[in-house]
């Protein structure tokens, strides 16, 4: 998560946003490499295999957060017991998860950029009309093709990568990447989404993480140590504890001063 790889993300998203401004047909003709003319469907979505493969890697990614996710819950449940996890590390995980995941994706690009999906334009049997990655005013009316969810969640898996030791952090990261890229190209197979759609979600999943460590772990201004987290936890999560140890009558005193 250094500024070489915030330049080469950068880069990238430079070149694919232009070219393929330019030239929107090289995402019809991308997609058109997983179509079937005679079937006229995308064969690889009906095999079975590949579905599972499309699940376990939702799995995946979503079990890396996981131990932070319950960490988090334990702490707001008994917050006189110190976080099972670092505190940076959940608030890094979830975070970056919930903005390039859930937010970026979900609740805002795809609810309000109508582009089809590949699958529905007329290009590939479908009843809609193909637009750019850069035009909204698509046909689609929700859950549209604008960026791929599934596409930001894989690339997230550099988070966790970020946080791996640092004799180990290289191959974390390509180990993301890779993920990453298999995640979307099982997404282009099954004519879910274009490739601007996988590639600008993995740039922005990038952007996020890249912000959020840069904010967390290395600004002087804004970084925060694992005892400060755990300590407004705890502060946040007393009250409701203090009330329910009142109605198991035990009597707990305010909150632990840190």
């Amino acid at each position: 998560m250094n500024r070489t790889g915030l330049f080469i993300a950068l880069a990238l998203w430079l070149v694919i946003g232009v070219v393929f401004g330019l030239y929107p047909e090289l995402d019809l003709k991308l997609a058109s490499l997983f179509f079937d003319p005679d079937t006229k469907t995308f064969p690889l979505k009906l095999n079975g295999y590949a579905g599972f493969a499309r699940d376990a890697a939702m799995w995946i990614s979503w079990a890396l957060a996981l131990p932070s996710l319950i960490a988090l819950v334990v702490k707001l449940f008994r917050p006189d017991r110190p976080l099972m996890v670092s505190g940076r590390a959940i608030i890094f995980l979830l975070v970056t998860l919930t903005l390039s995941a859930g937010v970026l994706t979900n609740l805002t690009f795809k609810t309000y950029w109508g582009r089809p999906r590949p699958v529905v334009v007329t290009e590939f049997a479908g009843d809609q009309q193909f637009v750019p990655w850069w035009d909204p005013r698509g046909d689609c009316a929700r859950n549209c093709s604008f960026f791929s969810g599934e596409g930001a969640t894989a690339f997230w898996t550099l988070a966790p990568a970020a946080l791996a030791p640092p004799a180990w952090r290289p191959v974390a990261y390509a180990g993301a990447v890779v993920f990453g890229i298999v995640t979307s190209g099982l997404r282009m197979a099954f004519g879910g989404h274009f490739f601007t759609d996988v590639s600008i979600a993995g740039l922005v999943s990038f952007l996020v993480i890249w912000l959020a460590y840069a904010m967390i772990y290395r600004w002087p201004r804004t970084r925060f140590s694992d005892e400060a987290v755990d300590a407004a936890l705890t502060r946040l999560a007393w009250p409701g504890y203090r009330l329910r140890q009142r109605w198991l009558g035990q009597e707990t005193g305010p909150a632990p001063s840190v």
